[in-house]
């Protein structure tokens, strides 16, 4: 068994286990702005600690940028047919948000968890492609970019594209321009269905997790500027009123750090799982659409062969000159035939062990998720709570 030990934030660290333990730890670190205007980027230090014989050494740092992370997805998207590959976070094209410092780390947090899934999954683990990602100098990893051609090269940047030339397809099928060709499987049909509730059931609760974010970084503004007000109204008042409303202030203030600090931890702990998640729900929609595609292309195949088969029995009825020729046309295609089968077969078995895997995962970082947030929200409130009932006999003292 392979050790992947990651922190709370996602990050990996070397196990303190026998060293005959296989392991793989990998970083994502140290964020940097390069370049100018449209050509500036973010690189990042991947630093990868392990055993594994097939590495170059125990140890690795090599720097990369989003794009590289890009071609690292879609290669194994390309090559692991079945296989939920892990999301990637989205390209902001939003300059003031592109190089903001809370939208960089929630990146450079997403990549980490990004590849610490690949180096965690038994398949993709294997991987040359992610050995040649962990470890190649930066030119060796712009050669590959762009030297990359055929099915890689036309690969599309975001894998949701695939679904949406599905549904395009589908659109088709109900306006009568293309035959439907579609699996007629119960536990088929039961799991898309699951995929499909859970993004919408994932998605409203990410919007609503966005909005409690929002409001705790308001109230937190909204309780500075009224510690501010407070303290020069403290000003203006003679002794103990003026005392009591300067101690307002300053006990607003306060609160106001906390709600901040308590809403970038709701942000990282909260809304970016849920998010993550409504990605990842993306990826897998994306896999469903290849095994769609792998089931299209069996029934088309199966149709052809019938085709050639009739074709042949008359030309052998005729004793025609073409026979040979026919015959060879048919093996080559029942043998591609019985590899469009194979693959097919072969998805459906993986995706089958995928989604019992991504339901475990889901059940406990989701768990991990939720809990973090009643934990805070309970130590947000508690704080509040003792901050304001500590004013209470200052205030009324006031009174008498």
């Amino acid at each position: 068994m392979i050790t992947v030990q990651r922190s709370s934030s996602g990050s990996s660290h070397s196990p303190r286990s026998s060293s005959s333990q296989p392991y793989l730890s990998i970083s994502v670190t140290e964020p940097v702005k390069l370049g100018n205007g449209v050509q500036a980027y973010i690189s990042y230090r991947v630093i990868t600690k392990t055993n594994f014989p097939e590495y170059q050494g125990p140890e690795k740092i090599v720097i990369r940028r989003y794009s590289d992370f890009v071609w690292l997805r879609d290669r194994l998207f390309e090559k692991y047919k079945g296989v939920f590959i892990p999301p990637l976070p989205e390209k902001s094209t939003v300059e003031k948000f592109r190089f903001s410092a809370e939208f960089i780390e929630l990146r450079r947090q997403a990549l980490d968890i990004f590849v610490n899934r690949i180096a965690s999954h038994h398949e993709l683990q294997q991987s040359e492609d992610l050995r040649t990602f962990l470890q190649a100098d930066e030119e060796t990893m712009e050669r590959l970019r762009s030297q990359e051609t055929g099915i890689f090269k036309k690969k599309p940047a975001d894998l949701m594209q695939i679904f949406k030339e599905m549904q395009t397809r589908v659109s088709d099928v109900v306006l009568g321009k293309e035959k439907p060709v579609e699996e007629s499987n119960p536990e088929y049909e039961k799991l898309k269905n699951y995929i499909f509730e859970l993004e919408n059931h994932l998605s409203e609760a990410q919007k609503h997790a966005y909005r409690l974010v929002k409001r705790h970084k308001e109230l937190g503004q909204s309780l500075s500027d009224f510690g501010k007000a407070a303290k020069l109204l403290g000003a203006c008042e003679g002794h103990a009123l003026g005392k009591a409303f300067s101690d307002l202030g300053t006990k607003s203030e306060t609160l106001s750090v906390r709600l901040q600090k308590e809403a970038h931890q709701l942000l990282m702990n909260f809304e970016e799982p849920l998010k993550d998640y409504v990605r990842a729900v993306q990826s897998i929609k994306a896999t469903i659409a290849e095994r769609a595609n792998a089931f299209r292309h069996q029934c088309e195949l199966a149709e052809t062969i019938k085709l050639k088969e009739i074709n042949l029995d008359k030309l052998m009825l005729t004793r025609s000159d073409k026979v040979g020729e026919a015959e060879l046309e048919y093996k080559e295609l029942k043998a591609e035939s019985e590899e469009a089968t194979r693959r097919f077969e072969n998805i459906v078995r993986v995706m089958n062990e995928e989604i019992v895997r991504f339901q475990d995962q889901k059940t406990q970082d989701m768990g991990i998720a939720f809990h973090q947030f009643a934990k805070g929200q309970s130590r947000l409130a508690n704080n509040i709570a003792d901050a304001w009932r500590s004013l209470l006999p200052k205030l009324e003292a006031c009174l008498s």
